[in-house]
């Protein structure tokens, strides 16, 4: 028993002495590093206070050219640009003066950019068409900030709010905002709603072969007079467009502000619709006919 309790003694002074050697040695190592740990200390917060007034001197500065662009009268979007770049340029130099400061060595930087240069190449690919479709836009200008485009491939379509180094951004009628790429607008083509001051009222409206024709005109130009918005310097034309399998198609057209054209057009078919219920002028719907085996049995069924 008694050899039992001094193994079990000796073997706690070990684990003690062992203990105590590692904790010398750690604190040794402090003591010998205490300059470096408050070397590097003072280095972080240089590079923060570096960040910090960085961070400050890049919103100044870019609130003084936009500033001087607004003074300027320059586009909405070159200023939207302009601004987007700067930002992004100045917090990459912003970034690399704090590297600097914390030891790391620029060139050291350059050499793993250089080590990696195909796979940098290759995933900065799309985002350097991003850039050059934003220059593309900006100076071909196909539209410009406040204007209803649709984008033709994905049929994507609002008003340009923002024009950035990378991405352009839409407003939807339901106000959603969509993110389209610069290089994909650029690339491809595009529908600009509003780039004229007018816009062609361009409507169909069929009546049964029954109605009367010519009252059915006339009524239609008398509404197209009679509607303030409908430019009246501009030709107006009510034409027989088409002869359908069930309906006479008429043909409208005339000329609109362009920020008119929607509330102009959903006037004018309420306004033709009760007109011609009221002038009895009928707007067919698609009818089939059943004929029964029967003779003289016949059933017209309507479907909506």
């Amino acid at each position: 028993m008694d050899s039992t309790v001094e193994v079990l003694q000796e073997s706690a002074e070990q684990s003690a002495e062992k203990m105590q050697t590692h904790v010398n040695r750690f604190v040794l190592f402090i003591q010998e590093h205490i300059p470096d740990f408050i070397e590097f200390g003072l280095r972080i917060l240089i590079a923060v206070a570096i960040f910090m007034l960085g961070r400050f001197l890049i919103k100044w500065f870019r609130k003084r050219v936009r500033n001087y662009l607004g003074k300027k009268n320059a586009d909405t979007g070159l200023s939207q640009f302009t601004d987007s770049f700067l930002k992004v340029a100045l917090y990459i130099c912003l970034l690399l003066i704090v590297a600097a400061n914390l030891g790391i060595e620029i060139s050291s930087i350059s050499v793993l950019f250089a080590s990696a240069g195909v796979g940098i190449s290759l995933s900065l690919q799309q985002t350097l068409s991003n850039f050059a479709g934003g220059i593309l836009i900006l100076l071909l200008k196909p539209f410009v900030v406040g204007d209803y485009i649709i984008e033709d491939s994905h049929h994507d379509e609002g008003t340009v709010k923002e024009i950035q180094t990378f991405y352009t951004k839409l407003t939807t009628v339901d106000n959603k905002t969509i993110v389209i790429p610069n290089g994909m607008l650029a690339n491809n083509s595009l529908t600009n709603v509003t780039a004229k001051a007018e816009r062609q009222l361009d409507l169909r409206i069929g009546i049964s072969y029954d109605s009367d024709l010519k009252k059915a005109k006339l009524l239609l130009e008398q509404m197209l007079k009679d509607i303030p918005s409908i430019i009246k310097d501009e030709n107006l034309y009510v034409f027989v467009d088409s002869l359908g399998e069930s309906s006479v198609v008429l043909g409208i057209r005339g000329w609109v502000k362009t920020d008119e054209y929607w509330a102009t057009r959903w006037d004018l078919l309420e306004k033709i619709k009760l007109t011609f219920d009221e002038e009895g002028i009928v707007i067919p719907y698609t009818q089939l006919t059943v004929h029964m085996d029967h003779p003289d049995q016949e059933e017209t069924l309507n479907e909506e």
